[in-house]
């Protein structure tokens, strides 16, 4: 069966927040009426969100896909929909080693002192936290 990208609705929240923890992202901040989930044969098998910030920053988040369906081109379904979906400047965070995958899809890693001040302060305690595991997380920008 196709995949099928459609607007998340209440019934998927729980579904949402368990996809989202088992991929050890961020947890906050899981809305789901700004969700998208990808679905193959009535089955949710990745999500995506782009969150506002009280800055007006739009944040590409919260994108998950599950195991065993990794590497198949979900997570870039998701990707590709919300970039359709949205116009203006969106912004991301991610781990440094992800920073060649989003750039497929236009945006570019910013140097801190670019980040916007929504990001900026939460970058700053992230990678003091992260740092000892060798994890290092970025702020992109797509114009």
């Amino acid at each position: 069966m196709p995949l099928t990208l459609r607007d998340a609705t209440a019934s998927d929240q729980p579904t949402l927040r368990r996809i989202v923890r088992a991929a050890n992202i961020n947890p906050t901040g899981l809305d789901w009426p700004r969700f998208i989930v990808a679905e193959d044969g009535g089955a949710i098998v990745g999500v995506g969100q782009v969150k506002p910030h009280r800055d007006g920053t739009r944040e590409v988040a919260s994108i998950a896909v599950i195991p065993v369906r990794q590497r198949q081109g979900v997570g870039s379904a998701i990707i590709e929909e919300l970039l359709r979906r949205e116009k203006g400047t969106l912004h991301l965070t991610c781990r440094s080693r992800l920073q060649g995958y989003y750039e497929r899809f236009g945006f570019k890693r910013l140097e801190s002192r670019d980040y916007p001040p929504s990001l900026a302060r939460r970058m700053r305690v992230i990678n003091v936290l992260v740092r000892p595991f060798g994890i290092w997380i970025i702020v992109m920008r797509r114009p």
